[in-house]
């Protein structure tokens, strides 16, 4: 009698991510768009400043230009020789006079402080300044900001509000990025049925809606992509498979949720290895486990391939953990695409630590610890809405309330 083949290990959440990373292939095609439409997208090439940012030493305050030298005493009364507003030029500043100045103006030649216009009383066509100015304040230095000829923006970078108004502030109207990601997804089960198309009072035992449609296609526009949604495909061997091939004609990556069990009426990891090539593993994460990750064929090339569990948490988490930073790989961004996690007081108790890499839905609560979803059931997806993000609880791990747990906000997993 054959001794029983040993079940593969899981791989660490970890291991799993670092496959992933290490097989993405950036879209490598570049258009170049205008600034103010490039939100969200990433960038092809360097971007270098071609000027100084100030262009000129300028005014922080509204108040008054002076030779720091004439006001050294703390209190003088100096004479209005100039009134300077923003975008105005002034000419040099004569000894014991001061320039009326406001926010953003240049300094004129010869002043080296501005005293704000609380600290000066202006009677007539003098002012009187209380205050002892020294050197340079007040003043943003020509170049403070950006020098010309300075990168301010790296090739691979995930061009946010920020990113587009430095690209803006030294006359970038246009920028190189690459192509969007074009995402197919579909999904598989007999029992899924659409919002609107049954009404819940005529739901079939069994029949269950679409939820994953809705969160996988919201996950994927706030990351920009291009999608094809396939919709809901048939339990059918040969269905799967013709999905398969015209999802992978004009996609980089081809999404699906469900079917990634090996039971009959799974279909997708013997579709996948008759279109392509397919690793199915089992990770040990909390909720998630089994996820599908290959490539599917076409014409002069392949298309990747996730599949997720059907389970709508599960769905939910292992876009998140994994999909995530894949996803943000093949847009060519090359710097961190792990989220950030902090270091939160749980206000809970975990008595027992699963054998998996548990990521547990979580609120922060008024006194800023984290209060826990009292069900961690993958298929409770008001777990998700509740909740502010995800405590990462290494397998095993038991947690009293007062310890320290790594958290992840949703709001650094989902953009």
């Amino acid at each position: 009698m054959n001794a029983p083949v040993p079940k593969a290990p899981m791989l660490s959440v970890r291991e799993a991510l670092d496959f992933l990373l290490e097989a993405a292939r950036p879209v490598e095609q570049v258009e170049t768009i205008p600034t103010l439409e490039a939100n969200g997208r990433v960038l092809a090439a360097d971007q270098l400043a071609t000027i100084d940012v100030p262009s000129a030493d300028n005014t922080q305050m509204d108040g008054y230009a002076v030779r720091a030298e004439d006001c050294a005493n703390g209190s003088a009364t100096l004479k209005v020789s100039q009134r300077i507003p923003a975008g105005s030029v002034g000419h040099e500043l004569e000894p014991g006079t001061a320039a009326r100045i406001f926010t953003g103006a240049l300094i004129p030649p010869s002043a080296d402080a501005v005293v704000m216009q609380e600290q000066a009383e202006a009677v007539g066509d003098s002012v009187t300044i209380h205050h002892a100015p020294r050197a340079g304040e007040w003043i943003r230095r020509k170049g403070e900001d950006i020098s010309s000829g300075a990168v301010i923006l790296p090739a691979g970078s995930r061009l946010r509000s920020q990113e587009l108004g430095l690209a803006a502030s030294v006359g970038l109207a246009s920028l190189p990025v690459r192509r969007r990601l074009r995402v197919a997804v579909f999904f598989t089960g007999d029992e899924l049925t659409m919002p609107g198309d049954v009404p819940p009072e005529g739901l079939k035992p069994g029949a269950i809606y679409n939820s994953n449609r809705f969160t996988l296609r919201g996950l994927l526009e706030n990351f920009g992509c291009e999608i094809s949604d396939f919709g809901i495909v048939p339990d059918s061997l040969q269905a799967t498979r013709a999905t398969l091939r015209e999802a992978a004609r004009e996609n980089d990556l081809i999404i699906t949720s469900g079917g990634v069990s090996v039971g009959e009426e799974d279909h997708i990891k013997p579709a996948v290895e008759a279109e392509g090539r397919l690793s199915m593993w089992q990770i040990a994460v909390k909720p998630g486990k089994p996820l599908a990750f290959g490539e599917v064929r076409r014409d002069g090339g392949s298309a990747f391939f996730l599949g997720l569990p059907g389970n709508p948490v599960s769905s939910f988490v292992t876009f998140l953990l994994f999909v995530r930073p894949f996803l943000l790989r093949l847009q060519g961004v090359t710097g961190q695409v792990e989220p950030q996690g902090y270091t939160v007081r749980a206000d809970f108790e975990l008595p027992k630590g699963d054998r998996r890499n548990e990521f547990l839905r979580a609120r922060l609560n008024a006194g800023g610890g984290l209060d826990l979803f009292p069900n961690q059931s993958s298929g409770v997806l008001t777990s998700t809405v509740w909740g502010d993000g995800l405590v990462d609880n290494p397998a095993g791990n038991r947690i009293a309330a007062g310890d320290l747990v790594r958290f992840i906000p949703f709001a650094e997993l989902q953009y």
